[in-house]
């Protein structure tokens, strides 16, 4: 097993925990913050899972004009998540997943289209990257809202790209301002049963930032 790191900038492997164990149960529970992949049971080899995160290309150019997204200059609009936004620097669960804070722009600035995303980390945990686990999920932040229809290609993109793969992964969460989908990638089961969407209200969004935030910060 890796070294424990320090979270630091850390929030969005915090925030797919704290997610994973509030809409799908406490088996996600005993998962710890490390590398290669980035939350792993603790003590075992049970559970693994690699967060990541994927946006639509055109973004990328919008990001870099709206500086005050970044928390660089406070939203004109007065709400009251902003002064949460400009305080601790990430927006993901907050405002609807409109704004960008300022410590995880470059986390954004770094992601690729989701279908990018998939090939390199399928390619990865295929030739043993991320290690062997009984369970290994890959979890991907998406920015843009999904559609089931989305989610369905990006599920059977995945499949197809593992399907000779000796190691793969299990399941696949994609996770989008409003909704967790879980898509289970085991062999014989049919399309109808491999998708579960679980909605995430906003008391819940706001729930699962303030918890990161608070275990980011106990780890600093």
């Amino acid at each position: 097993m890796a070294a424990p790191r320090k979270y630091g900038t850390c929030f969005f492997e915090q925030y797919a925990q704290i997610s994973l164990c509030e809409l799908l149960g406490h088996e996600f529970d005993c998962l710890v913050n490390r590398d290669r992949p980035d939350l792993q049971s603790e003590g075992s080899d049970a559970i693994g899972i690699e967060v990541t995160r994927a946006m639509e290309e055109s973004r990328r150019a919008e990001q870099e004009l709206l500086k005050d997204v970044a928390g660089i200059t406070a939203p004109q609009e007065p709400e009251d998540d902003t002064n949460t936004i400009l305080e601790y620097g990430y927006s993901f669960g907050l405002r609807g997943g409109k704004y960008i804070g300022s410590k995880e722009l470059p986390y954004w600035k770094m992601a690729l289209p989701l279908k990018r995303i998939l090939e390199s980390k399928v390619q990865k945990v295929g030739n043993g990257f991320y290690g062997h686990f009984r369970k290994m999920g890959l979890y991907v932040f998406c920015k843009d809202q999904l559609s089931e229809m989305d989610v369905y290609g990006a599920m059977s993109y995945t499949m197809g790209l593992q399907k000779y793969l000796d190691n793969r992964f299990n399941r696949l969460y994609l996770a989008d301002p409003d909704d967790l989908f879980v898509c289970n990638l085991d062999d014989g089961l049919s399309d109808s049963s491999r998708l579960c969407r679980y909605p995430v209200s906003q008391d819940q969004r706001r729930s699962f930032y303030l918890e990161a935030v608070r275990k980011q910060l106990e780890c600093d």
